[in-house]
């Protein structure tokens, strides 16, 4: 079956699956979507796409969720294309706003995008 004949959502996960990193664009309007839909808002074009997003992107924000079975973080990450999603940067508790990060397909029962710290330069 088709990633196309699926549902938005499905269709994401279908991709993370593949080891495939995907987002949606308006072919008419050039914007790109995230989180999966099946209308862009605002302007309500359904000429979305499946785009290969490039990975990278700017920690927006950043929080610590302290437990007693370990700490992880939450963090808003602007995408180089625009959108911005919640994730995780790994391998760090945080790290500075603005900070460069790259994502990275994390498998499993329900593959996941995470993210991992870069250089300035990349």
């Amino acid at each position: 079956m088709s990633h196309d004949a699926l549902g938005p959502q499905k269709a994401f996960e279908a991709y993370l699956a593949d080891g495939k990193f995907m987002i949606q664009k308006s072919r008419s309007t050039g914007t790109y979507l995230f989180w999966p839909r099946v209308l862009a808002p605002g302007s309500g074009e359904d000429d979305l796409e499946w785009v290969p997003a490039s990975g990278m992107g700017r920690v927006y924000s950043i929080t610590v969720n302290r437990k007693r079975e370990g700490n992880h973080n939450v963090a808003l990450i602007d995408l180089d294309e625009g959108p911005r999603m919640m994730s995780t940067v790994s391998g760090v508790e945080t790290t500075a706003i603005g900070a460069r990060v790259r994502a990275r397909i994390e498998a499993g029962d329900m593959p996941r995008v995470v993210f991992d710290p870069v250089g300035e330069d990349a």
